[in-house]
Parts: structure tokens; sequence; C-alpha cells
């Protein structure tokens, strides 16, 4: 019966994706096993080290329908570690004792390593595939919002003008950079382990690096410069990549909510039937997918700092940190392959209301861009008298709820250097967006590279 919300059948599409679980499951990682078993019999049966009949019979049997899982689970519990039982399982169903060749100057860890390292490999093509979806859709809506103008919030309250297409500009930077990231990771990360008890491949004497190089290039790994048993920043990188991909959606996530909110309602997700009721208020439409994305996020960086600790590994073989990452870094991809898909499907459908993005910047009567005022003004009365002034006539519109460009317009120190025509013009927000329309320019520019490189 299920136990955690990851293989729960009510949670288990909300939290991850069928595709990571499959990736993380069982199955997977047994027939990695297998494969790489599989490609050991094969480059050692070519190099002469085992019989070639030795090396066929073996890879006959290396096929995941072969493997009784509960006899599995029996020698896993048994042993401690899953490859024995495995192992015993081909010995037993190959032909004249042939299958002892298997398994040939290999140990339990570099069969453990290499296959996750394999499922890394496919978690992180899905990975992927949604970052390049998320990053579409934050691409449209920078280009059809690069001028709607919207009010840009600094400790919750509002602060100067901005663009909505400056502030999904802004993410799909950090998207594109999260790219950079990956591409990157892949070749230091990938490396396959086969190296023997203790690291020096001193079972297959003179001929240890060579069976290494071959059997990583029928993996399709790179080949490690030296053993990495006990020494695991390829996986602490892994995972503190895929922490700061989550903590961007969180980013996301985090500003949706915010939007969401009755009192700004400047966007929201996209709309199904029913979602985001309540069972007693029906008005409401609460945030879903964000809340769900929140919450995968911090437990994946939770668990990063899980995966770090399973760096501080003993000698040449550790005793505890390794089972660290067994238990994290499937959760750490799983969860983030969920906040992902859920950051995914919320952006290509978000609504995105500009006209009350206008409305919100008119609340304040004009006082979000009293920088603007001030720093029209500062040539005429200094910075810092134009700050006092223009501070002690905010003051005015907010408690007394008058226009900003009134209470301006009939100050006389202001009166006598700009004309109400000027001092309307720096109080329309749209006319104080900086250079926002020219950097969400120059993003959409580097993506489009990037789709074309």
């Amino acid at each position: 019966m299920p136990a955690t919300l990851l293989d729960s059948n009510v949670f288990k599409d909300i939290f991850t994706t069928a595709e990571m679980r499959h990736v993380f499951s069982d199955e997977y990682r047994v027939s990695c096993y297998l494969e790489i078993e599989a490609a050991l019999a094969r480059v050692q049966g070519r190099m002469g080290i085992i019989p070639q009949e030795a090396a066929d019979e073996i890879i006959r049997k290396c096929k995941v329908e072969n493997i009784d899982f509960a006899k599995l689970k029996t020698a896993t519990e048994r042993i401690g570690y899953p490859i024995l039982g495995v192992v015993q399982q081909i010995v037993a169903l190959c032909d004249k004792g042939l299958g002892e060749w298997c398994h040939w100057g290999a140990t339990t860890q570099d069969i453990t390593d290499t296959a996750n390292i394999m499922m890394i490999r496919a978690g992180l093509d899905l990975i992927e595939a949604d970052m390049e979806k998320i990053a579409a859709a934050l691409a449209d809506l920078a280009k059809r919002h690069r001028d709607t103008a919207m009010a840009g919030r600094s400790n919750l309250q509002q602060a100067v003008p901005l663009t909505f297409g400056f502030k999904c500009a802004c993410l799909l930077a950090a998207f594109q950079r999260h790219r950079e990231r990956l591409k990157q990771l892949r070749p230091r990360v990938l490396a396959g382990e086969f190296a023997g008890a203790a690291g020096n491949l001193s079972s297959l004497g003179t001929q240890g690096l060579a069976v290494q190089d071959e059997l990583m290039k029928e993996l399709k790994l790179a080949q490690p410069e030296i053993a990495w048993h006990t020494v695991r920043d390829r996986i602490g990188e892994t995972g503190c990549f895929l922490g700061l991909v989550t903590s961007t959606c969180g980013k996301i996530s985090m500003d949706v909510k915010l939007l969401m909110q009755t009192e700004v309602a400047e966007v929201y997700e996209p709309f199904h039937e029913g979602r985001g009721s309540s069972s007693t208020m029906p008005q409401k439409r609460n945030p879903i997918a964000s809340l769900y994305i929140h919450a995968n996020a911090a437990v994946v960086r939770q668990n990063v700092a899980s995966l770090l600790e399973a760096a501080v590994a003993d000698h040449e073989r550790s005793t505890g940190p390794w089972e660290i990452e067994w238990i994290v870094l499937p959760e750490i991809f799983l969860l983030a392959a969920g906040c992902l898909r859920q950051t995914r499907d919320m952006l290509t459908g978000l609504e995105v209301d500009a006209k009350r993005m206008r409305a919100n910047l008119d609340l304040t009567n004009g006082a979000v861009v009293s920088e603007a005022v001030m720093m029209g003004l500062g040539p005429y009365l200094g910075r810092q008298r134009a700050h006092d002034l223009v501070y002690d006539i905010c003051r005015v519109s907010a408690t007394e709820n008058k226009p900003l460009v009134d209470l301006l317009a009939q100050d006389k120190e202001i009166s006598k250097h700009v004309s109400r025509a000027e001092l309307e013009k720096m109080c329309d927000p749209a006319q104080y967006l900086g250079l926002a329309g020219e950097m969400v320019d120059r993003v959409l520019k580097a993506e489009a590279a990037a789709k074309h490189a």
C-alpha cells in the first residue's frame, strides 16, 4: 500500500510525474544494473578476459523480465545491498556454470553508482524538457507584456513602475542561466564508476583501466579520471543544481500567489472548473499550483542539505553517508519534476489582467512615481531638497487622498520651475518605465539565439 505522497494513488501526479517515477522505479534501477553487467561481460569477452561463450550467455540472461523481485527483496534485506542478489539470480539462470564470470572484477558500489548516474542522466533529460517549456512560456509572456505597465514592489509596497514583461524576462534570464549550468554540469557528473574494492582496479591487473574505458563507451558515460567511491561532488552538484532550479520555480509561485490576492488581482493561475474552490466560501479562487510548487521547492532544498551530508564519507568505502543518497536523491528528482511540471502548466495558462495592473498603479494618487518627480526636480532644487519636498507632499497626498500632481502644481517652489503639463508627464507611470523594454528585448534576443545554437 502506498505510504508517501510521491507514490500515493491520490497525490502522486500532483507532487511528481509518472515519467520521473519510472526513472527511479525498482524496475528501471534494476534494468540499469543489468545493462551494466551485460556491458561489462561484452567488453571483457571482447578483450579475452572472460570466455566469449560466458559473455554471450550473461548478456542473454541480463533482462529485467528474468529477475524475481520478491527474491531480490529477500536477498537485499539479508545482504544489505541489491547488487549481489541480482548477480546471484543471473548466475543461476546461466547455463553450464557460465554465470560465474558475471560481475568479473567489479564491486557492488561500482554497479550502484554507475546505475545512479544512468538514472541521473535520464532524470536530467526530463528536467531539461520541462525547463525548456517553462522558458518558452516565460518568453511568450515577456514578449506579449513587454510594455504592460505594473507596479514594481519593494517590501510588499508599491515602489516604481515596471512592466510585467520585465518581471517575466527576469525569470527567463534565470532559466537561461540554469540551461547553461546544466550544459556545464553534464560532462562533470555523467561519469560512471568501475574501480573495484578500494578504487585501484587491482582485481583486473594491468587491464583495469582499459576495461573501465571500454565499459564507459558501451554505457555512453565519461570515464572517470580516478575512483570516486567516497568523493561525492558529482552527486552533490546534481542536487544543488535542482535546488537552484526549483528555487526559481518557488520564486515564481511566490509572486503569483501575491499577485492573486483579492486586493491585487493582477494575475491568476489558469482557470479550471472547481479548481481552488473552498468547501465553505463559494467566492474563493485559491492558488493551487503555486502551493505545490512552493512545498516541493522547499523540500528539495532540505533534501539537498542531506545530500551534501552524504559527501562527508569515510576512507575508501563509507559507512552510512552513501545510503543517505539512496533516500534523498530520488526524492529530489521526483519533487523537482513535480515542481517544474506545475510551474510549466501554470505559466502556459497564466491569466494576466493588464487593466487591473494599471488601476493598481493609480491607487496611490501618483505616489508610485514620486522618484520620477524627485529626479525631475533635482536639477532645479538639488536632489536632497527635491527628495524632502516630494516626501512631505506625498504624505499630504496620502492622508488627504488628493492627486499628487495637484499638490505638486500648487507648490510655489515647484511651480516656478516646471509647468503643470511637465508635472503630469512626470506623474504618468507609463512614462517612467526606464529601460524595461530594452532589457526585455536583450533577454528575448538571447533566448532566440539559444534556440538556434
